[in-house]
């Protein structure tokens, strides 16, 4: 599920640059990594990543540019694919935030390095929820979260079923956003689908879609999300994005609303976010969350010194960093940072990111909720 909507104030404008054809990389001697995020991510690579590279590697020259988003993305994979079915460069050693899955073919024809069998060091350390892919190297998380003001909200829920009774016991003092209009509400909604079917996540994978499927999985989370709309803000009020409900909260007109775990804590860094404002997470079962991948092409021209990237990328003094500087989650374990990072983030530290899967499931719970939950609520 998309979503790049940060608190006023916050966001870096994306540079953006079409990768095509005609796109002029640097000379043969630098490593190119296309990044497939915000500016504020290249600028990351550029001033923590390959720093720590160049102290193994002093006289490499990596090149970091911002794609023009998923499109752009997508062609230079495609662009690979068929560079390896003739022999050429591919021109790109590096792609960040791309999921080697989305090129269909190319890990059956061998376009990405096997992270598991390319020799780094600091595999090991993974996350088991991190990883989905060997083709796929894991490197930054991010999760919904329950945002709470803690003048008001003592002890936060900590299961779905304590949730639900707190929104009930507080009238009003709940919202989360319309499902199509960010990931916060989005994932809210798919956490009630969750616990509708037995709070197993692997019943909803991308190949299981049917019309069938969705009117037999769905219809039992749309009877508890109306349950709980006259006791929502408004007494079923929805805001229009992620960024709405944190200006609700924020504001006190609400003291708990479900948000993304990387927009809530780089606004308590930046201080856009008042320090009462609190973070947990459901222990029963979390909400959705994921993480962002990087691929090595297999025919790169500099995959050598594209793997001991990787590796760089993956170190707990790096992973510290992207806790600390872009607020994301680490891909290593916990356990490998310090102890401070620990006890700072010990209320949101997931002992699950449970997935789902967009496309038609997407369109269907999107569907579904308009009609059944609220009718009354304009699509625009």
């Amino acid at each position: 599920m998309k979503r790049r909507e940060f608190l006023a104030g916050t966001a870096t404008a994306a540079v953006a640059l079409t990768i095509g054809p005609r796109l002029v990389f640097a000379d043969d001697g630098t490593v190119e990594v296309i990044v497939g995020s915000d500016q504020n991510l290249a600028d990351f690579w550029s001033n923590v990543v390959v720093p720590a590279l160049q102290q193994e590697l002093p006289g490499l020259t990596v090149n970091v540019t911002v794609s023009d988003g998923n499109s752009g993305m997508m062609a230079l994979a495609d662009r690979a694919l068929a560079a390896l079915k003739t022999k050429n460069d591919p021109q790109v050693d590096v792609m960040e935030a791309f999921n080697p899955r989305n090129t269909i073919g190319g890990i059956e024809a061998g376009l990405w390095l096997d992270f598991s069998k390319a020799g780094l060091s600091n595999y090991e350390k993974l996350s088991k929820l991190a990883v989905d892919t060997p083709f796929g190297l894991p490197y930054r998380g991010s999760q919904v979260v329950l945002a709470y003001d803690s003048t008001k909200v003592a002890t936060p829920p900590k299961t779905w079923a304590e949730l639900t009774t707190w929104i009930k016991a507080n009238p009003g003092q709940f919202i989360y956003n319309r499902p199509d209009k960010g990931g916060s509400g989005g994932n809210f909604v798919r956490r009630a689908i969750h616990e509708a079917n037995g709070r197993d996540p692997s019943l909803f994978t991308t190949e299981n879609f049917s019309k069938e499927q969705a009117e037999k999985m769905l219809p039992a989370a749309w009877e508890i999300l109306k349950d709980l709309a006259p006791s929502l803000y408004q007494q079923g009020a929805y805001t229009a994005g992620n960024t709405p409900s944190l200006q609700l909260l924020m504001s006190g007109v609400v003291s708990m609303i479900p948000t993304w775990s990387d927009q809530a804590l780089s606004g308590l860094k930046s201080g856009e976010l008042p320090p009462h404002i609190k973070l947990a997470q459901l222990q029963d079962l979390a909400f959705v969350g994921g993480y962002a991948y990087c691929t090595i092409p297999s025919n790169a021209a500099h995959r050598e010194a594209a793997a001991k990237l990787a590796n760089v990328l993956i170190s707990p003094a790096v992973q510290e960093q992207i806790v600390d500087q872009v607020a994301g989650f680490p891909s290593i374990e916990w356990s490998y940072l310090s102890d401070d990072i620990r006890t700072a983030n010990a209320d949101i530290i997931p002992s699950s990111i449970p997935a789902f899967p967009d496309g038609e499931w997407e369109a269907a719970v999107n569907d579904g909720w308009y009609r059944n939950v609220a009718p009354n609520v304009a699509r625009n």
